[in-house]
């Protein structure tokens, strides 16, 4: 199955979501147009229904089974914005959704796909070992499976936020965004280089899962001996056939962002742009912070998706703080006399650095008679204050030593 989509899919599939899906807004990023010296905006699928683009492609698909297919049910594999995007759709048209999620799904991802109505079997510790799990019970059961990219009205249904992004956008040149198994960045290249064939596509993977760069120099879809990223929704370890001959065809490049990368950009959407948004949701973003690719403004990044766990946020934001030089993590040891310790608190305050924890500690046998070791977490404002901080503490004696040093 590798006949391309075309754009005439495109607009078919468009036709079918109307009253179904949302047409979500593109906001200005000043940030990133002042760094990149022209127009930037964000097409913010973060605050589609189910909270991604995914229910486009999910509805176009179900929607299209017949009579007797929708009574058998329908299956499908996610870490969680297929999940929801096919539970919501299947209950639309009045299908049962079994979905087969990684034992480490997300919490909130697994309570909402329950609440559209789908039942959940948790199978696999990546998408893929799910994937396996979902297509062998439609072969037992019967049910409909629905791939989350590799299928044509998948591919169709994800277009369509190109089409959004050319009306509200007329003379944009470079659409950036993030890329798992292909079905997002291949729908949106099929409508954009048939309407605007200037446009450059890009598409962003997370560099510990990614892919499509091998896979293209190879020249057919290559799988990942292994893959981690905290971007769960784009942690794919293969392309699909038909997303593959899409991208090799008309995505103009595919470039990686790291994990610090990342946390960067959803500090920066958290933060300047108020905008709630997954790590899979933010390359595109990160892409364009970090300088991975050139771009001809004006530039649109999707925010493809907005379901992050809370937890996960909180640790994000933590890294995202440590990553801009705002949270420093440093151990500090010093002589054991009474008052040191305070003394220590006293200096980093009249630097105003915040401490946000303290522990000290006497027994470990690399200290000296006598020293003891104070490990600090300091809010600072950025990392010109906490190379200020750092220097002022081993001026007034301290030996300040970092993660990995001795």
């Amino acid at each position: 199955m590798t006949e391309m989509v075309g754009l005439a899919d495109v607009q078919a599939a468009r036709e079918l979501l109307a009253g179904v899906t949302r047409t979500t807004p593109l906001e200005p990023s000043r940030p990133l147009s002042a760094a990149l010296g022209g127009p930037v905006w964000l097409k913010c699928e973060n605050v589609q229904r189910a909270g991604s683009y995914k229910v486009r492609g999910a509805y176009v698909r179900i929607s299209r089974l017949s009579a007797e297919e929708r009574a058998r049910g329908v299956v499908a594999a996610s870490a969680g914005n297929h999940a929801q995007g096919v539970a919501l759709a299947a209950g639309l048209v009045g299908a049962q959704a079994t979905v087969f999620m990684p034992v480490n799904a997300p919490l909130p991802k697994v309570a909402a796909t329950k609440g559209y109505g789908a039942r959940i079997e948790l199978v696999g510790n990546t998408v893929d070992e799910s994937l396996v799990a979902a297509q062998t019970f439609a072969e037992r059961t019967g049910a409909v499976f629905i791939h989350p990219f590799d299928h044509p009205d998948v591919i169709a249904g994800q277009g369509t936020v190109a089409l959004e992004i050319l009306e509200q956008c007329p003379d944009v040149r470079t659409i950036v965004t993030g890329v798992g198994g292909g079905g997002l960045v291949s729908g949106m290249a099929v409508a954009a280089k048939a309407l605007r064939p200037d446009v450059r596509v890009i598409g962003v993977q997370a560099a510990s899962a990614a892919a499509f760069p091998p896979s293209l120099r190879a020249g057919e879809p290559v799988r990942l001996p292994s893959f981690a990223t905290i971007a769960d929704g784009i942690a794919v370890g293969r392309p699909g056939e038909l997303t593959f001959t899409h991208v090799r065809k008309l995505v103009d490049d595919v470039v990686t962002v790291s994990e610090e990368d990342i946390s960067r950009a959803l500090l920066m959407l958290l933060e300047r742009g108020k905008q709630v948004v997954e790590p899979a949701g933010a390359v595109g973003v990160a892409a364009l912070m970090a300088g991975a690719v050139e771009v001809t403004t004006p530039t649109v990044a999707v925010l493809s998706g907005g379901n992050i766990d809370p937890l996960l946020m909180l640790r994000v934001i933590e890294h995202g703080l440590a990553a801009a030089g705002r949270f420093l993590r440093v151990t500090v040891r010093c002589t054991d006399r009474p008052g040191q310790l305070a003394s220590l608190l006293s200096e980093i305050a009249e630097h105003r650095a915040n401490v946000v924890d303290v522990v000290h500690q006497r027994a470990n046998p690399h200290l000296r008679l006598g020293e003891v070791e104070v490990a600090l977490s300091v809010e600072t404002r950025g990392v010109e204050h906490s190379d200020t901080l750092i220097s002022a503490l081993r001026a007034s004696g301290y030996q300040v030593v970092f993660a990995g040093e001795g």
